[in-house]
């Protein structure tokens, strides 16, 4: 157990250090699969080095590739919010319109009652 306050501040540090060293993992791992022109071969030998002399390896990883791993993450989070304002726009766009005529079909198709229908027609309006 922990003796002093000292020997508690040091784990403090080393829990510290490893929690951080596994989110710069994480992210390292995520730019290198997010990374196309790299080739697998090259991946692979990260990875390993990664495994094998895990802080040095990161440090170099973040010196060499830093500045376009900015880039792709930049790109990612990008295409992420287009597809995300894409998503909004096309769910979002249901006019009253659009919501009477898709009653109108169901009711034609069948599916709902002319009751449902007029609910749906006014919820549509409301």
């Amino acid at each position: 157990m922990l003796d002093s306050f000292w020997d508690f501040l040091w784990y403090t540090l080393l829990v510290f250090a490893f929690v951080a060293y596994l989110f710069i993992l994480f992210q390292i791992l995520t730019d290198l699969f997010r990374d196309h022109k790299v080739s697998g071969f090259v991946k692979v030998v990260w990875i390993i080095f990664l495994i094998v002399f895990p802080y040095l390896t990161a440090f170099v990883y973040l010196i060499v590739r830093g500045r376009g791993m900015t880039e792709r993450t930049v790109e990612a989070n990008a295409r992420a919010k287009e597809a995300a304002d894409a998503y909004i726009r096309d769910v979002a766009a249901t006019t009253p319109a659009d919501a009477i005529a898709s009653a109108k079909a169901l009711l034609d198709s069948g599916a709902i009652t002319q009751a449902e229908y007029e609910q749906l027609k006014a919820k549509a309006l409301a």
